[in-house]
């Protein structure tokens, strides 16, 4: 994916000093942890019902990953709530595998795999994650907070996660990272992968007040061209520094960077492709190269820009599968973000961002006038008009199922369509082709589909019909994909009506079945 600076890397590596080892791992207050969870998760985070990890449920203490392991194992169901709390360093000779029927776990590896509700908190002198990566996966509604992970391989020994320090992967939903350290030493060629990677249906995500530092992959959104059923996640107030490429690498979906510090990027940035649609506000870019564009491919993707300052930032020629958004970076999209949020002025965010970005800081926040602080119950954006915040949107009422088709021609014959896993033998065109013989189904009970137009389309109802043969939808949500909003809830598919809507993409996302379903038409009306 692009040319590796191994050498500047490694130069670099040897001039610094991995800050964030066992010794530099400052004493947290347990009223910080509480404050921050009191907080509450912001960004993409707090959409689609909330993040809200283990509150409500039970606090255990964790020295070991085994503990870890055995506190997920130990909980009456996946779904209970826990809230761990992790203090010392977490490696491969104290991880191991515990069985459970509320848990799914590896050894070598922090594994949240098909279970909810959890919070992991460092606490007392800190946690450190040392080359064991923390694996997310199937899972929902999870909190990572105050810990370091670092030098997480994929090749050499020991490996862990497919080398990423947090992974992220098959449909999973409202995660929030905050107050983190994420690190490296080195690229691919030392073993390391991304250090925070998002891809097969992974949304709802926020990565907030963190470092990333030291490797030749920040991180990715979707794994390939074709998977894109990746979305609607935040990074803010985070360090990327000494990083290669992937700050991040967005394929599809949406993703807002606001308030972010981006030092020594050497080879590229955020990497916008394959029709990813990217709100780039308030960063400050220095001593980087190339920080902005579609880089590696020639399926283009694009981003609005407002408010950002470009320190010592260098940029290449455009070329057929390179194509900077610089020198002088210019708004090629609109995105609608729905949520509130306060923005700092790009010019304190180095200062805001060293004083507040990752673990053993206190837990520290901004309160948008660029003056740290500990976090509120209750924050209140203090520039919501810069902010261009909008209300969170409120659903329409649960939708009534019936099998009476709404008046009008079909949009989505003639539509594109696309969605999260599908199951052998099925294709996301099968839901707009017309024919009731054809049809979807998602890997598992649970899954999306997406019809999507090349320009804004105003709908206003949809029917959902579900061939025989297979299980069925018993809860279900209808998305505006282009910005996250929920237009309406149900229990059978069948007809859903709201108040007419211009988008490009709608999505079908089932969150209960009685087996694998199958979805042979997912028809949309003006």
């Amino acid at each position: 994916m692009g040319r590796r600076p191994a050498a500047r890397l490694q130069a670099t590596l040897a001039a610094l000093a991995v800050a964030a080892a066992t010794g530099a791992i400052l004493t947290i207050p347990e009223t910080s942890v509480a404050a921050a969870a009191a907080a509450g998760a912001t960004g993409y985070a707090s959409q689609n019902g909330g993040t809200t990890g283990g509150a409500g449920g039970v606090t255990v203490r964790a020295t070991t990953g085994t503990e870890i392991h055995a506190a997920l194992c130990g909980r009456a169901s996946s779904s209970t709530p826990i809230t761990i709390q992790v203090e010392g360093t977490i490696n491969h000779a104290n991880t191991a595998k515990v069985s459970g029927t509320s848990c799914n776990t590896a050894a070598g590896v922090i594994e949240l795999k098909q279970i909810s509700n959890v919070t992991l908190v460092g606490v007392g002198a800190g946690a450190v994650f040392d080359q064991v990566g923390i694996h997310i996966r199937e899972s929902s509604n999870i909190i990572v907070q105050n810990v370091t992970v670092k030098n997480v391989k994929k090749s050499g020994s020991p490996v862990s996660n497919g080398g990423d320090a947090i992974g992220m992967e098959s449909d999973v939903r409202n995660v929030w990272v905050d107050h983190v350290t994420l690190e490296a030493s080195g690229g691919e060629s030392e073993g390391f992968d991304g250090l925070f990677d998002m891809k097969d249906n992974t949304q709802y995500v926020t990565l907030s007040y963190s470092v990333l530092r030291n490797s030749g992959r920040g991180g990715l959104v979707g794994s390939s061209e074709t998977e894109l059923s990746n979305g609607f996640i935040t990074y803010h107030h985070n360090l990327y520094e000494n990083i290669d490429s992937r700050a991040p690498l967005l394929r599809g979906g949406i993703a807002h960077m606001y308030d972010n510090h981006y030092r020594q990027l050497n080879e590229s940035g955020i990497n916008s492709r394959a029709g990813a649609r990217a709100k780039v506000e308030n960063n400050y870019f220095e001593d980087s190269k190339d920080v902005l564009g579609t880089f590696y491919t020639d399926a283009a993707g694009y981003w609005q820009v407002a408010g950002n300052v470009f320190d010592n930032v260098t940029w290449s020629p455009a070329g057929t599968d390179y194509r900077p958004a610089g020198p002088n970076p210019v708004s090629n999209t609109t995105v609608s973000i729905p949520y509130a949020y306060a923005l700092d002025s790009a010019s304190c965010v180095p200062d805001v961002v060293a004083r507040t970005a990752g673990a053993g800081k206190g837990l520290l926040v901004s309160d948008g006038s660029c003056t740290p602080q500990s976090p509120s119950p209750t924050p209140t954006p203090t520039t919501t008009a810069t902010a261009t915040a909008t209300p969170t949107p409120t659903p329409t009422p649960t939708a009534t199922a019936t099998t009476a088709p709404p008046s009008g021609t079909n949009l989505s014959i003639g539509a594109g369509s696309d969605g999260s896993s599908k199951a052998d033998g099925t294709s996301y065109g099968n839901v707009r082709d017309g024919s009731l013989t054809t049809y979807w189904s998602p890997a598992g009970t649970t899954g999306s589909v997406s019809v999507k137009w090349g320009s804004p389309t105003t709908i206003s109802s949809v029917r959902v019909r579900e061939a025989a043969g297979g299980g069925t939808v018993t809860g279900w949500r209808l998305l505006n994909a282009d910005t996250g909003a929920v237009l309406a809830t149900g229990g059978a598919a069948g007809t859903a009506t709201f108040p007419a809507t211009a988008l490009s993409k709608v999505t079908f996302e089932i969150t209960s079945a009685t087996g694998t379903p199958r979805i042979a038409e997912f028809e949309t009306y003006a």
